[in-house]
């Protein structure tokens, strides 16, 4: 292959004994809450069986798709304790997913506004505990809850949540942002990730490991631990996709190539677990021409589809989370995974020159992980950067007024804008305050592009073409 395309070697080492293809049942058992088991209709089943990947510390066979529960489905309107969450839906989604083969679970304290640990609980509770792995992380982000006491309080109610009395897969959460004195901070010099290290040794956690955003020098460090013998890492979360593999500083100077990061947890034998194979939602929105070259090469699979299979690909990928807030999500990926059928040479060089493409066009690197919310002047902020992302991969963000296409390009812009985010939450309210900054993994200056997005609405507004 030349050198401008993915080296396969380096990329697969051949897909091997890492997959194990099986089918699992539909979960039953006696419930633990008040809301049994939601019954699938008969011809709802995806196409084929699972794909399994097996753990080579534990053995356990965990599905391909794994699902995240960051963006849970939610009601219209807030509850008067903050939780919007729709539990009955998230109830149908968790049995429809078990009944289809996913068995792998990813929460955390931080998501859906502190409320995904509870809703999990409660839709998984109602299956037998050994039907699925769950996945949680400790989230002490802030100063205030470094402190050993505030952690463990943190890491207890975890479990209490989720209604478990052990953890399958426990993270430490978001490593590399703040680097080396965050690390220290929230691990080390507060003693716990000796903590945790104890509770899997108790057998209350059963696999210990850490997702990674940020400084390179902290996920090195953390791996150089496992080659002294200090601490054994049984899984590492990592973000990969096809435009990550290869061109990870191009979108954000402080991230890392997913080939490295992979690399080196493939050389110690490390699991991978995957996180943002769509970049934010990104990659299931390509501009138009790649489109039609996807669709030219397999026409009954979704834009979404081809980011899943190339982050699946790799041997040593344990499982891909997605976050499926739509049912239709979850039917789209089980389709995909169900069997897995991984990218061949030619895909891949396809999909090394679709990233370089993608890579051409200005959109905002945002991977809609909220943490920048909530906004204290009201701004939807990753709502405006979506809207702002979908209009470039659609051609609808032009600045020739000459263009015979201009006018229609601009009324769909504007129109959209204004359906999509709220005047009182659209850019034009941003301040600079720069309070979103440092919550950003991707570095992205948020005032700067709250700036130029609103000068570009207002430039809209004033030439009609």
């Amino acid at each position: 292959m030349k050198d401008n395309n993915i080296n396969r070697r380096n990329f697969l080492n051949i897909l091997g004994a890492g997959v194990l293809t099986a089918g699992v049942a539909a979960c039953t058992g006696k419930s633990r809450s008040d809301s049994a088991p939601v019954s699938i209709a008969s011809g709802s089943k995806a196409a084929g069986e699972m794909t399994y990947r097996v753990n080579p510390n534990t053995g356990d066979k965990v599905s391909i798709l794994g699902f995240g529960c960051m963006r849970l489905p939610t009601l219209n309107s807030d509850s008067h304790d903050g939780n919007n969450i729709d539990q009955e839906a998230v109830n149908r989604q968790v049995d429809y997913a078990l009944e289809h083969g996913v068995n792998y679970f990813d929460t955390s304290p931080a998501y859906c506004k502190g409320f995904s640990e509870h809703a999990m609980g409660i839709a998984l509770s109602r299956h037998p505990r050994d039907s699925y792995y769950i996945a949680t992380k400790l989230s002490n982000f802030s100063p205030d809850t470094w402190s050993g006491e505030r952690s463990i309080a943190m890491y207890e109610n975890s479990r209490k949540e989720l209604q478990a009395d052990y953890i399958d897969y426990m993270l430490l959460h978001g490593i590399g942002m703040g680097g080396m004195d965050a690390l220290n901070g929230r691990y080390i010099d507060n003693g716990m990730l000796d903590f945790l290290v104890k509770e899997k040794e108790a057998g209350r956690i059963r696999n210990l490991g850490f997702s990674y955003h940020g400084e390179i020098e902290v996920y090195d460090y953390l791996l150089k631990m496992q080659d002294e013998g200090k601490i054994h890492w049984d899984f590492v979360q990592i973000q990969l996709n096809y435009i990550d593999w290869k061109h990870a500083k191009e979108v954000n100077p402080r991230n890392t190539d997913a080939e490295y990061l992979y690399g080196e947890l493939e050389k110690r034998g490390i699991p991978a677990v995957i996180m943002e194979p769509l970049l934010g939602g990104r990659l299931a929105q390509v501009n138009n021409h790649l489109v039609g070259k996807y669709k030219s090469l397999r026409p009954d699979d979704s834009v979404a589809s081809w980011a899943f299979r190339f982050a699946g690909t790799p041997k040593g990928v344990l499982t891909v989370l997605s976050g499926m807030t739509y049912m239709e999500h979850l039917q789209d990926n089980l389709k995909t995974y169900s069997p897995l059928q991984p990218c061949s040479d030619d895909e891949l060089t396809m999909l090394e020159n679709a990233a370089k493409e993608i890579l051409h066009f200005p959109t905002v690197p945002c991977t809609d992980c909220k943490y920048c919310m909530p906004c204290p002047y009201g701004l939807d902020i990753p709502t405006i950067f979506s809207h702002y992302n979908k209009c470039i991969n659609e051609g609808l963000v032009k600045e020739d007024t000459q263009d015979p296409a201009y006018r229609e390009a601009r009324k769909a812009f504007l129109v959209g804008y204004d359906r999509t985010v709220p005047k009182l939450r659209q850019a034009n309210h941003c301040i600079g305050c720069g309070q979103c900054k440092p919550h950003c993994p991707q570095g992205i200056d948020i005032p700067a592009r709250m700036t130029a997005i609103d000068n570009y609405v207002e430039t809209l507004k004033r030439n009609k073409g």
